[in-house]
């Protein structure tokens, strides 16, 4: 098999300050609260320092948004869209620039986050920019109403497309924002700020502040929030869920999975091998929705994992900003030890690990692609949301038992199914609790479409008219 010479993507593109500060009421301001530092994953280089915000910050930046939520809600709905439609240009037009900003700081392929996350953000943006004067024909009421400050807290997999996700029904609806975005990657939201200066969008509609946990803690519990939405870890979602119980806000959570891809032995193999891959090691396995267990039919075993052992080794991992790579960094040395820790347990409990003969680079954060076979229900692996390019394998006899094991999680955000037979594929997508269920792909997103789970992976949904609920009234 023939090399790939490298085919570096040029970071000249962009141009990172050695400092940030918070974006309240339309400004970048300094804060009292100290700074953390954002490093690359690929290299462990520091990045930028970016603020700490203090509770008298989020203050400010919920106070910005209270007194720009009348002005921007009476605004009519097609001059709301303008600026949403406005927004979604900008971020067309710097898409190359944020795509090397998101792999620097993030640690994933650029291919994914040039072909991915940046096409799919600015899409969600123009999706809700037309339905910014359509909102009583969303199914929600003649009359529906903004609910006004949105608490907004994005996670680190995907930084601006989670942005997108959060920001652009918000703004659709008439409400205001305040966004914290991971504190392991906040450049794209920074970054955002600037486009919403260069979209004229007015003070106080879109307020960012950064920081670790505390951050997120003060914003979420603060009495001037209306509205809560996080996108994160299944723990934090429950701490989330108690502290705005008995209040008047509204919370929409999507937590984290343990997503069952199921193939039965009509699939078409080499396809369903290509879903696999995509399934569990894109974006380095940081995805919620990743098919982390794999579930085989038994009479086709052994044929699919050595079609999927043969596509692991085609798999080039190393430097994200390389045109050629498949698998990047893991994003921080927290996440590192985690995986590792959960891969060694997976290993003493019994099953048996392999990966492909992989040279890791000496700096930065980095896991070979890992799959375990011989998994049962009771390991560890197979419970537990790893959150990395770990893969448990699992067998099946009959669909009864694919569906049985497929559902047998607390988790309930996403499935794949493969197989020839469309009535196969409805007659187990009718059975499985899952919020999303692919057939014959994994992992296809589109604005239009509506995207959250059940169970302990959350309630509300994000995306297509559904999206738009959680910020009426």
């Amino acid at each position: 098999m023939f090399e790939y010479a490298p085919a570096p993507e040029s970071r000249s593109v962009v141009d990172i300050a050695p400092s940030y500060g918070l974006f309240i009421d339309g400004e970048f301001v300094a804060s009292a609260g100290g700074v953390f530092k954002t490093v690359n994953p690929a290299t462990e280089e520091v990045l930028a320092e970016v603020a700490t915000a203090s509770p008298e910050d989020v203050d400010r930046a919920v106070a910005a948004a209270r007194r720009a939520a009348g002005p921007w809600a009476a605004l009519p709905g097609a001059e709301r869209a303008k600026y949403l439609f406005r927004i979604a240009r900008i971020v067309q037009e710097r898409s190359r620039e944020l795509a090397v900003l998101e792999s620097l700081d993030n640690g994933k392929p650029i291919r994914e986050s040039r072909d991915v996350d940046l096409p799919l953000a600015a899409a969600h943006f123009f999706y809700y920019a037309g339905w910014a004067d359509k909102l009583k024909y969303a199914g929600f009421g003649d009359d529906p109403r903004p609910l006004g400050v949105a608490a907004q807290v994005i996670p680190w997999n995907f930084p601006m497309l989670m942005l997108a996700w959060k920001i652009a029904p918000a703004l659709a609806a008439g409400n205001t924002v305040v966004l914290k975005p991971a504190e392991t990657t906040p450049l794209s939201a920074l970054f955002f700020a600037d486009i919403c200066q260069q979209a004229d969008l007015p003070p106080g509609v879109v307020n960012i502040v950064t920081g670790a946990g505390d951050t997120g803690r003060t914003l979420v519990e603060h009495p001037g929030v209306d509205k809560v939405a996080f996108t994160g870890s299944t723990e934090v979602g429950r701490q989330i869920a108690r502290s705005v119980a008995g209040t008047r806000k509204r919370l929409t959570l999507e937590l984290g999975g343990k997503a069952a891809n199921i193939v039965f032995d009509d699939a078409p193999i080499d396809q369903a091998v290509e879903g696999i891959v995509n399934g569990i090691f894109f974006n380095q396995g940081h995805v919620c929705c990743a098919g982390s267990r794999l579930l085989i039919q038994e009479s086709v075993y052994d044929q699919v994992i050595e079609a999927l052992k043969r596509r692991m080794a085609t798999l080039r991992v190393g430097d994200p900003l390389d045109k050629n790579t498949d698998v990047g960094a893991i994003n921080s040395a927290d996440q590192l030890d985690r995986i590792r820790t959960l891969s060694d347990i997976g290993a003493e409990e019994g099953a048996e690990r392999w990966s492909p003969p992989c040279e890791l680079p000496d700096q930065g954060f980095w896991f070979a692609p890992t799959i375990f076979t011989g998994v049962t229900q009771a390991h560890r692996i197979a419970r537990e949301e790893i959150f990395g390019p770990v893969l448990s394998v699992l067998t099946f006899r009959t669909p009864a038992e694919a569906i049985e094991k497929a559902n047998n999680t607390p988790y309930g955000l996403s499935a794949g199914i493969w197989s020839e037979k469309g009535s196969q594929i409805l007659a187990a997508a009718d059975q499985l609790r899952a919020g999303v269920v692919w057939a014959n792909t994994f992992n296809k997103f589109d604005p239009t479409s509506p995207f959250g789970g059940y169970k302990e992976s959350g309630y509300g949904r994000e995306g297509g008219r559904h999206g738009l609920e959680a910020y009426l009234a």
